[in-house]
């Protein structure tokens, strides 16, 4: 990733203080999630044409709510990533079709790790998921998780670094109503009787495959972190002050299509409840979702650019995870996991959320370690696509 000098100006390779900043805040609280299901042996999930979940105490939903943020974050940041590796990258020469071709391997790798090492984690626990109905009743032999998603993403947004802004955020929104309209046509997952509809648009199950982060569903965030990217190049402090305000409008927005209940909810509130008003449909993310968590996640990165002096001096763990969150992402699952053999089944607050703090101690120098690692190793390894 590129870093971002004076003025706007992108001058050196270099990290971004704000970006891993808001990386290791999306790290952390997705970690909650998983140590919650796999502590637990419980997960909700919030999956279109089936009920969402019931919350019996507000704790639970807290619990849950909290961590939407995470994959809409993964993937705004991903975009916003691949403009400035782009641009780092140009300025020592690589050719375009070279840039290409990293992009592609590298989200060919994120597929295969998704296949080979988080699958594996997964099954190491019997959580029972109220999304794992989705679909047909066939035999589920591949799960299509966010390392899935993320990969196909990242190529997809691979062959769009050319296009000029204006064109960018079309395929945006063109991506993200697409799925919106998909959801009216279908209506259930079960009748998608498709497998290539299901891998690339909508999350479901076919052929034995389970996709809960179908590509298009997810690219249209993405593309608006390249957008995005391209302004803080232009002008890095006009850029963080956008994002607060577009942090406000979102959240205003969110309200106002919640309040509305229509078109943009996928599941309009059950209620009048706070909790229904909240409790959103993330598979595919309905425009509710979009609005409610990307206005989080700006006016965090509007927090984080305003104190980077304090987190420099006070959240090394943020910026540690931030560096390495792939690392992090597939090793804090078998850490969980662990925890759920030791200590599960067990759905208490006290006891998940002492298990996610305890992982987060215990990951935070390995992570260390792990940054040092590969901050020494050549540009070109592959321990630089983790």
């Amino acid at each position: 990733m590129g870093a971002i000098g004076g003025a706007g100006r992108c001058d050196r390779p270099a990290r971004l203080t704000t970006l891993d900043g808001l990386r290791g805040w999306i790290m952390v609280l997705m970690a909650l999630d998983h140590a919650a299901y796999f502590i637990s042996n419980r997960h909700p999930s919030e999956f279109w044409g089936l009920p969402l979940p019931h919350y019996d105490h507000s704790i639970g939903f807290f619990t849950r709510w909290v961590t939407h943020v995470c994959a809409p974050g993964f993937f705004f940041l991903m975009g916003l990533g691949m403009v400035l590796f782009h641009l780092v990258r140009r300025r020592i020469n690589w050719s375009e079709s070279k840039i290409l071709g990293h992009f592609v391997a590298r989200g060919l790798l994120l597929v295969a790790l998704q296949l080979a090492v988080e699958n594996p984690a997964w099954m190491l626990v019997g959580a029972s998921t109220s999304g794992s109905s989705a679909g047909s009743g066939s035999t589920l032999l591949i799960y299509a998780g966010v390392l899935y998603g993320l990969g196909t993403v990242m190529i997809l947004c691979a062959a769009l670094l050319r296009l000029k802004t204006i064109y960018l955020i079309g395929v945006s929104l063109l991506a993200i109503m697409t799925t919106q309209v998909l959801t009216l046509i279908f209506v259930q997952p079960q009748n998608v009787d498709s497998l290539i509809l299901t891998l690339l648009v909508l999350p479901g199950r076919s052929s034995g495959v389970l996709v809960y982060y179908p590509p298009i569903a997810w690219l249209g965030l993405s593309v608006l972190g390249m957008v995005f990217a391209r302004e803080l190049l232009r002008n890095q402090d006009r850029a963080y002050k956008g994002v607060l305000v577009a942090s406000c409008v979102c959240l205003v927005l969110f309200a106002a299509v919640r309040t509305w209940g229509g078109f943009g909810n996928i599941h309009p509130p059950a209620s009048n409840s706070w909790i229904s008003y909240l409790n959103v449909t993330k598979y595919p993310p309905s425009i509710a979702f979009l609005l409610l968590t990307m206005g989080i996640n700006f006016f965090c990165l509007f927090a984080f650019s305003r104190g980077t002096r304090l987190l420099e001096r006070w959240g090394p763990f943020l910026l540690t995870f931030g560096q390495s969150a792939l690392f992090f992402y597939l090793v804090h699952l078998y850490l969980y996991a662990l925890f759920g053999v030791i200590l599960g089944p067990d759905s208490s607050t006290l006891t998940v959320y002492g298990g996610w703090l305890l992982g987060l101690v215990l990951l935070y120098p390995a992570c260390q370690r792990y940054a040092v690692f590969r901050a020494h190793t050549p540009s070109g390894s592959i321990w630089r696509f983790f």
